[in-house]
């Protein structure tokens, strides 16, 4: 190791200790639940038990993933070093990738004409752009008096407005933003208050009510609803029915969100450094979630049976995991996060 990367490394080794272990296991936890997720669509059709655990975990994967993105977004001003960083980890993420899963597609889902579209994300590149859209929203946010609520009726308004079309999944962007905005809003003591052992008791129950309702309403509820890439009147249901789903389903996905974290451990574990890679695992898992269904895994018998659903559930988390680790991150660096000193402005020295 060079002198220049011997302080590079030690660095990164401080900052590793200095994180809370809590928030990295949340991490790593629900981007094994997209994983799962990703992993059971196909399942859907034949195990209604399979459709409502998919169900449940839909309702609050990707909301604790993006409230947990707002948490940590607090700190973003604009200022030209949280601009850069915003640039190269996630916009220059976002036009490789979209890239190439639309490359991946053309080969692979025999799809030779599809077009490449910066305007119109592909399966998993919505949640970069609109991390990237929320993210310069922040200062907007920070400022206003009652951000959530209004944060809230912009979705609404969003479910209602089937006009709004698929530029930069517009739709995903405003009727998940509700989500970006409560984890501006949240203060350290609040995941406090659900690490506490009574919230951990609590969660039981809800989460087995959760999943007793998922059962229930797997025959009667559009799975889509969750998605949040379509207005109501393109699901099928009367436009009113979007202003009262959107504030209902968020108090649902909240709750669940609550009592995921309530059972996410505070102490550091096996898994617990995965969590600063779960970017990479979950773009780069797309590929093999996408593959799957090109090329055919699905249509094997057995894994439509009670044994084969554990074996692709084991699977997926056994893929996503891997994808998160450390030498997965050294490998994709260069495009996930480059540093890319050449395409900016060097800032002016401070005298004095």
């Amino acid at each position: 190791m060079s002198l220049t990367a011997a302080p590079a490394a030690r660095t990164r080794v401080a900052a590793a200790k200095s994180r809370d272990a809590f928030y990295d296991n949340a991490k790593y936890l629900a981007i094994v639940l997209v994983a799962m997720g990703h992993a059971w669509e196909p399942l859907r059709d034949d195990s209604r038990a399979a459709a409502a655990l998919y169900t449940t975990v839909y309702a609050f994967h990707m909301p604790a993933f993006i409230v947990i993105s707002g948490y940590f977004s607090r700190s973003f001003d604009a200022s030209p070093g949280r601009l850069k960083r915003l640039i190269t980890g996630v916009a220059v993420p976002y036009v490789v990738f979209e890239v190439a899963y639309t490359l991946f597609k053309r080969t692979a889902g025999d799809d030779p004409d599809y077009p490449i579209s910066l305007l119109d994300p592909w399966y998993l590149t919505w949640f970069l752009i609109a991390l990237f859209v929320w993210r310069l929203t922040t200062p907007l946010w920070k400022v206003i008096r009652w951000p959530l609520p209004l944060a809230l009726a912009i979705a609404a308004l969003a479910s209602v407005s089937p006009s709004i079309g698929d530029d930069l999944d517009l739709q995903r962007v405003l009727q998940f933003l509700p989500f970006f905005v409560l984890g501006l809003c949240l203060k350290p003591e609040h995941f406090q208050l659900v690490r506490r052992k009574e919230a951990r008791i609590l969660a039981v129950p809800v989460f087995a009510a959760a999943l007793l309702f998922a059962y229930w309403a797997v025959p009667r509820m559009n799975a889509a609803w969750f998605y949040r890439r379509d207005s109501a009147q393109e699901l099928g249901a009367p436009g009113w029915t979007g202003v009262a789903m959107t504030p209902a389903m968020f108090g649902c996905s909240a709750i669940l969100v609550a009592c995921f974290l309530a059972w996410v451990p505070g102490r550091r574990l096996w898994f617990t450094a995965l969590g600063a890679g779960t970017l990479y695992g979950y773009l780069l898992h797309g590929f093999l979630a996408k593959g799957s269904r090109f090329w055919d895994w699905y249509e094997v018998d057995w894994v439509h049976t009670p044994w084969g659903e554990i074996v692709v559930t084991l699977a997926a988390a056994a893929v996503i995991t891997a994808l998160c680790t450390p030498p997965v991150q050294r490998a994709f660096r260069f495009v996930m996060e480059p540093r890319m000193k050449w395409a900016f402005k060097r800032e002016p020295e401070s005298s004095g």
